[in-house]
């Protein structure tokens, strides 16, 4: 084994957009930090099939206002920042997010922490969804079904409300975004290996030194931070770690579609970003005129879960697409929907609760960002914070085990216990279950 002439104080494992999110944060806060990444630029892993949507209705608190936090970094971009990539800078789009209601989600209590936390919503009745949205039908088709279903293909049986956030929408270019952090972060003096696989965890006792690439060159460092998405876990096996989680991960295959927006419809005339539990469902408008589709994990469809996210058929399918595009025409009567799929397939890191871990592990010095579960893109500007934050206490001596660190939002004042996050909570039973963007 040949030792690397290159040491640091952090290396992070992964060039995604949690990974480099938290490399500058970490850079700021006067480490020196080294991302690596097994791909060829950031963002090129489970990033690239994000959504990128910017919504707030989580079923937590903290989920919440960790969402709405990060509104105002995507809103102030650059600002946030504090660089300006030359490759160009992801754009935040605001278009507001429509929910529609079902049984599944409690919207009262969710519009509750709304009002408790200053996020401005406005509750609306299946006319008043119809009145600002006139291309989006209100039928109620509770429970969702599967297109083999006979009863997938019955007329609505009564009609829902939903509220609006106008505050919501979208980023134009997930890899760029995440190519906007490393360049950020790199301006503040960190470094980046691409094409570099790691192949062991160096430690002596119980504490973490380093790691080990395919190539046997060891890189030293004090502090490791795993946020290498959906293969996570395989690192946490390298580390010894897996036995002190409390709650898993594993990775699910996902797929999102892109078809043409139905007349009248468009970011043109102000279409937002639907979310549709009552069909198992999202979509938001694109620039150029589609719109792109997902799904949200009903009952009835089977998740594909990965054993080897270097395993994965990347071409989208035919009986996912048909289903998403099916559901979504049952909410946009108007919508075209074209006979070949044209989307994207991803591979995420789902935790069991679907609500990601932010945490230290039983090896000192080694860090989690995972189980981000494809539904926290919006969320990563505060997610690097989070982990700086969370870094610099528990080597600073602070047991976060046992009291847990409260992180206090720059922007918005509000309070978020990191317990929340920990690998060592039980199972929320009231998560949402989705990947949504």
């Amino acid at each position: 084994m040949r030792v690397s002439a290159t040491t640091s104080d952090v290396l992070i494992v992964g060039a995604g957009v949690i990974g480099t999110s938290i490399a500058l944060q970490v850079a700021r806060s006067g480490r020196s930090v080294t991302v690596v990444d097994k791909g060829g630029g950031a963002g090129h892993g489970s990033t690239s099939a994000s959504a990128a949507i910017i919504r707030f209705h989580y079923s937590t608190r903290a989920g919440i206002a960790t969402a709405w936090e990060s509104k105002f970094c995507w809103q102030n971009w650059a600002d946030f920042l504090g660089h300006v990539d030359p490759a160009g800078m992801a754009k935040f789009t605001r278009t507001g997010a429509l929910v529609m209601d079902f049984p599944g989600f409690d919207t009262e209590r969710v519009l509750g922490l709304y009002a408790e936390l200053g996020i401005p919503f406005e509750r609306l009745t299946a006319a008043g969804i119809q009145e600002k949205f006139p291309y989006v039908a209100a039928g109620r088709h509770y429970p969702p079904k599967a297109l083999e279903d006979p009863a997938f293909w019955d007329d609505a049986d009564a009609e829902i409300g939903g509220f609006w956030t106008p505050e919501g929408g979208f980023m134009d270019d997930p890899m760029l975004a995440a190519h906007n952090f490393l360049h950020a972060a790199q301006q503040e003096g960190a470094r980046v290996r691409f094409h570099t696989t790691i192949s062991g965890v160096v430690r002596e006792g119980d504490r973490v030194t380093g790691l080990v690439t395919s190539e046997g060159e060891r890189l030293e460092a004090p502090v490791v931070v795993n946020a290498a998405g959906p293969w996570s876990t395989k690192l946490n096996q390298m580390a010894g770690v897996l036995d002190d989680f409390n709650v898993t991960t594993r990775a699910l295959r996902q797929e999102v579609h892109h078809v043409p927006a139905p007349p009248g419809a468009g970011i043109a005339q102000g279409m937002p970003m639907v979310a549709d539990g009552d069909l198992a469902i999202y979509f938001r408008p694109e620039p150029g005129g589609d719109i792109l589709i997902g799904g949200q994990e009903p009952k009835c469809d089977p998740l594909v879960w990965v054993d080897d996210p270097d395993d994965v058929d990347v071409q989208p399918t035919m009986a996912v697409y048909e289903a998403q595009a099916t559901r979504v025409a049952r909410r946009l009567p108007e919508l075209p929907v074209p006979p070949r799929p044209r989307g994207v397939v991803g591979v995420y890191d789902v935790s069991d609760d679907w609500i990601p871990i932010l945490d230290r592990t039983g090896l000192d010095g080694f860090y989690v960002a995972i189980g981000t579960s494809g539904n926290s893109f919006k969320s990563s500007p505060v997610y690097g914070q989070i982990m700086a934050t969370l870094i610099n206490a528990c080597e600073g001596g602070h047991d976060h085990d046992h009291d847990p660190v409260q992180f206090t939002c720059p922007r918005t004042g509000l309070t978020v216990d990191l317990r929340h996050y920990s690998r060592l909570r039980e199972v929320n039973d009231k998560s949402s279950f989705s990947v949504m963007g």
